[in-house]
């Protein structure tokens, strides 16, 4: 039990893995994931030490079984590490008098993502362990040059992001990764499209809203119609509709072809509160200066992203094999024939996974630098054609032009909760689209609602961002 042999598997090795995987799957469980969370994932980095004693004990044959999945995961796990330790440029925040801030960073323009996708930040000033996915809202097609998510103030890590915020800050250091989300847009081919959101779970659905708006631009294109139903807690919460249109595009130039109707409910008022929206606690922006060395979001490997991973994957494979032929011939081999000693079984294991490693940091470190070069050459030569002087806030006049334009299109129900039951079979297209965001309850009650049979046109989809 306590050998660690030579010439064979290692007993301690294999005893040492199934401590770190004990420890991995305990914190696993639903009771101890819900109640310590940070417990649960920080432990589970274990994972790097039990793939590494694991290894040690199973040895050269089994580890090549496994060796394509850890080659695709050390791959991805570096790459994202590369794009996190770069700080991003945040140029801006609007922050909404509901504890609502969305942040607007600098992004190159080829970087495409679709609606829903998700951006993870770190705020070292915050926190500097803890990464939080959100909802990018902007679009990257109406909005070329910027990136958009929202944080709604819920925790304890995004009331100290709001605050933050709310100081006079002159810049904000934040690292990202990402964007990560769907490969298509295939809520467009529906008809209608009703989407139900409950408090922050609005935020997925204005991404969508933005690119039906920008798809309305286009010649010959037919987008659905929408009816959004959002449930708020209070009226200050209305103030997140104003997020559905970005502040650097004016709504005039938007096509009038686009149904739009909002149904917003307020759960917890139930009059008609007295609201100055022209008040100083109103929706505001706050402008930073970011540093030089600061980047805009870009592709950690370019536009063409699946060439250059595939090269990356290929040609680190290659090296590997290339380099572990050289090792064994020139190396480990003259040992085991051409002397009386046998090369230890472990050691082996060790130069495998060091090769692995060498060749992925390589040809991954070159593949990125390279593109990040290029990125740097693409984005000096914009801002040699643009102005450099610092932004300047917007006209306030300007900024509730978005406001003004969405009233027209909300009905505002006090103290009710939307009849979805009524709401969904009431609507007649042949081809309606459901998308729910919000509570479990809610999510559940729709989901019943679409699969009862007693209507054929609805089609459920549901986002969820439970782990």
């Amino acid at each position: 039990m306590l050998e660690w042999s030579k010439t064979w598997v290692s007993n301690v090795a294999g005893e040492i893995a199934i401590v770190f995987a004990l420890a991995i799957w305990v914190t696993s469980l639903p009771r101890v994931r819900r109640k310590m969370f940070e417990v649960f994932l920080y432990t589970h980095h274990l994972y790097i030490l039990y793939i590494f004693f694991y290894v040690l004990h199973v040895g050269v044959g089994y580890f090549c079984m496994i060796i394509p999945g850890i080659f695709l995961f050390v791959i991805d796990r570096y790459l994202r590490l590369l794009q996190s330790r770069q700080h991003a440029k945040l140029d801006s925040a609007r922050l909404l008098p509901c504890g609502t801030a969305e942040l607007n960073f600098s992004k190159t323009p080829g970087l495409i993502y679709n609606p829903t996708s998700i951006l993870f930040i770190n705020v070292p000033s915050v926190s500097k362990l803890q990464w939080h996915p959100f909802t990018i809202t902007s679009n990257c097609d109406m909005e070329a040059d910027k990136l958009s998510i929202i944080v709604k103030s819920d925790g304890s890590w995004s009331q100290k992001l709001y605050k933050e915020l709310s100081s006079s800050l002159d810049r904000l250091e934040v690292s990202v990764e990402g964007p990560y989300g769907p490969s298509s847009s295939h809520f467009l081919r529906h008809d209608l499209l009703v989407m139900v959101s409950g408090g922050s779970g609005i935020a997925p659905f204005i991404s969508i809203i933005r690119e039906i708006l920008f798809r309305s631009t286009k010649q010959k294109t037919r987008v659905p119609a929408i009816l959004l139903i959002c449930a708020f807690r209070n009226s200050a919460d209305l103030t997140m509709l104003e997020l559905l249109l970005p502040i650097s595009v004016n709504p005039t130039e938007i096509s009038h072809d686009v149904q739009l109707q909002i149904e917003a409910y307020i759960t917890r008022e139930k009059g008609h509160p007295n609201i100055d929206y022209n008040a100083q606690n109103s929706t505001r922006t706050v402008w930073f200066n970011p540093d030089p060395l600061d980047s805009p979001i870009f592709a950690s490997i370019g536009p063409n992203s699946w060439l250059w991973l595939g090269a990356i994957i290929s040609s680190s494979f290659v090296m590997f094999l290339f380099l572990l032929g050289i090792v064994t011939r020139y190396y480990i081999y003259p040992i085991d024939h051409n002397t009386d000693e046998i090369y230890q079984f472990s050691y082996r294991c060790l130069w495998d996974i060091f090769l692995v490693c060498v060749c992925i940091f390589t040809v991954a470190s070159i593949g990125f630098l390279w593109q990040k070069k290029e990125n740097m050459k693409k984005i000096q030569n914009l801002q040699m054609g643009s102005s450099t002087a610092s932004p300047k806030p917007v006209d306030r006049e300007l900024e509730s032009f978005p406001k003004q334009c969405l009233l027209q299109a909300t009905n505002v129900h006090y103290g009710a909760r939307p009849d979805l039951k009524k709401i969904l079979f009431e609507c007649k297209a042949s081809d309606v689209g459901v998308l729910v965001c919000g509570p479990k309850k809610m999510r559940h009650e729709i989901a019943r609602i679409c699969s009862s049979g007693l209507a054929n046109n609805l089609h459920f989809e549901v986002i969820s961002f439970n782990w």
